[in-house]
């Protein structure tokens, strides 16, 4: 009797311990399947239980614009491609060798492409493996003609950029995020990306075993927003021929980077704004170096030198402390604290003018009339015309410059600022703050949108306005006739135009470096025109170029594509021959 029940004891336990094990492996196998598998098997449901479609927006599309006419260009578009994508869990083994053959010579892959294609298909459970993207309807017509079992295509919307390496910093590009989205990244895609993608939408039901939908089983629906259009300041006349002017001495000088823009005087408008080196945005994914995305025209701040001359002088007309015949003498250098500095080429002129200070761009000239400025007043004046801060363009990647300098205490700092040195701004801030100079000392707020226009019908336009009034309109008139004496007598050969008077200035300033200042200079021309009623106002900048002066760069530059604009417009000439 006792050797019965324990007999009976022993097999419970093991019947109980069998039972417990069983258990515990399905509590193991629905964890794996709910928790760490739950995307995978999700995934398996919806062919056969529930059904969930994601229903893509179209994203906006971009234009450019002639802005005589109104004519739009498109310049950022969607292009339906192909995406081709494997099932390897239909592929019979015996076929992978053959079916990585087949696909290897359409889509020609090396021996390196063709390997690891046969890896992707070796994957006997996977139920999705992207092979290509971005293929073309003659090569998805080969892959449909070769009829591979388990290998698919389907139309994907990608991004295309008619205008390629002219429109590429203004415009920036789109790359996929990991849901398979397409995501702006740099320039115009990158800042308005929540307005262009739109809003996706999606469905869900439950279906039968023979596909049908389950009335019942209820259906959500939310459908997808469209993008918004956007329609840039951009003209494409001008983009085309700014940027090839530009590219041209890029070329020539071999410069380390190269910026152009040319704003509307009265509306802030950009109609141009090229920055270099640059790439073709359809192939961006071929750039060795991801700086060449920075847009070097609101991305990089820089010391600007002697095109800084003519705000200091604005500054100290606007207050009544000098004229144009203002009168002061030349010592050739000055030394403040400790620090000496000199004219260009060690210069002295004696006794000089303002007017000639800026034809001759004499620094001792510009410390003094800083000097008769004054600290405060001098730093109040730089952050009128809006440097140290953001000028605030729609586009991604501005910077803001600096000039924490002129907070520092020493004479130094505010003496060395008054012709472009020890401060950074950008050529966005530049070219703002002498439209200012140009538009009768009103500061506009530079802009590169001209509407949105909403799939609902809304149009949502950029109006242009106004900063602030940085200098009187007196003072206005005396810089601009100052900077014409400029551009007639110092850069008659290179800036001066047929028909027209510009107003204009160079910089040639040193780079800074570990320990001082190199050899290497960064080289400037801005300026405005027609002087008596002007139209446009234009920055062009090399850094490093292969010469001495910016008269012989930048200068020529300006006048080429100046001139341009100006006829291309229609604008009337206003110099008498």
């Amino acid at each position: 009797m006792f050797k019965r029940t324990s007999l009976f004891d022993t097999r419970l336990r093991v019947v109980s311990s069998l039972m417990l094990v069983l258990v515990a492996a399905i509590v193991v196998k629905l964890f794996i399947l709910q928790v760490v598998q739950h995307e995978y098997y999700t995934a398996m449901a919806m062919d056969t239980h529930e059904i969930y479609k994601m229903l893509y927006p179209r994203r906006g599309t971009v234009y450019f614009q002639d802005a005589r006419s109104g004519r739009e260009y498109p310049a950022a578009i969607n292009r339906a491609y192909y995406l081709i994508y494997a099932v390897p869990r239909e592929i019979e083994r015996s076929e992978i060798a053959s079916t990585t053959d087949k696909l290897a010579a359409i889509l020609g892959y090396d021996e390196r492409e063709k390997e690891l294609l046969t890896q992707k298909l070796l994957k006997e459970n996977d139920p999705y493996e992207p092979i290509q993207r971005k293929v073309s309807d003659e090569t998805a017509d080969r892959i449909k003609a070769a009829g591979l079992k388990g290998v698919y295509l389907v139309n994907q919307d990608y991004r295309y950029y008619p205008e390629k390496e002219s429109g590429a910093h203004v415009l920036g590009f789109t790359s996929f995020d990991d849901s398979g989205a397409l995501r702006g990244r740099y320039g115009a895609e990158g800042y308005w990306e929540d307005v262009l993608a739109g809003k996706g939408g999606y469905m869900t039901g439950e279906r039968s075993a023979r596909g049908s939908w389950i009335s019942l089983a209820g259906r959500t629906l939310r459908s997808a927003e469209d993008g918004a259009d956007i329609v840039l300041t951009i003209d494409r006349t001008l983009q085309y021929k700014a940027c090839q002017r530009l590219r041209r001495g890029f070329q020539e000088f071999q410069v380390r980077s190269a910026a152009l823009i040319l704003m509307d005087v009265n509306s802030g408008a950009i109609r141009a704004m090229c920055s270099m080196p640059d790439y073709d945005p359809n192939e961006y994914a071929e750039v060795e170096d991801v700086s060449v995305f920075n847009n070097t025209s609101i991305f990089t701040p820089y010391e600007p030198g002697s095109v800084f001359k003519p705000l200091t002088m604005a500054a100290a007309l606007d207050l009544g402390l000098v004229t144009p015949d203002t009168e002061f003498t030349d010592p050739g250098s000055r030394r403040i604290d400790g620090f000496t500095i000199h004219n260009a080429l060690n210069k002295k002129y004696g006794r000089a003018t303002m007017t000639k200070v800026l034809e001759n761009s004499i620094n001792t000239g510009m410390i003094w009339v800083q000097e008769q400025i004054g600290r405060e007043r001098f730093k109040e004046y730089v952050e009128r015309f809006g440097f140290g801060d953001k000028a605030g363009i729609s586009l991604d990647t501005e910077v803001g410059g600096n000039i924490s300098s002129l907070d520092k205490a020493g004479q130094i700092y505010g003496a060395v600022g008054s012709f472009g040195q020890g401060l950074t701004v950008t050529p966005l801030q530049l070219v703002t703050a002498y439209a200012a100079l140009a538009n009768d000392g009103q500061l506009p707020k530079p802009r590169i949108v001209e509407m949105i226009r909403y799939p609902d019908g809304r149009i949502e336009r950029t109006e242009p306005s106004i900063v602030g009034t940085v200098i009187s309109s007196r003072a206005d008139k005396l810089i601009t006739g100052m900077l014409v004496s400029v551009v007639d007598k110092t850069y008659s050969f290179t800036a001066r135009m047929r028909d027209y008077y510009a107003a204009g200035k160079t910089g040639t300033a040193q780079i800074p470096g570990r320990g001082g200042y190199t050899d290497e200079t960064n080289h400037t021309f801005l300026g405005y025109a027609p002087a008596s009623n002007p139209k446009f106002v234009m920055l062009v900048k090399y850094e490093a170029p292969k010469r001495a002066w910016a008269e012989s760069t930048t200068a020529p530059v300006f006048r080429e594509v100046m001139e341009f604009a100006l006829e291309y417009y229609g604008v009337p000439g206003d110099r008498k021959q």
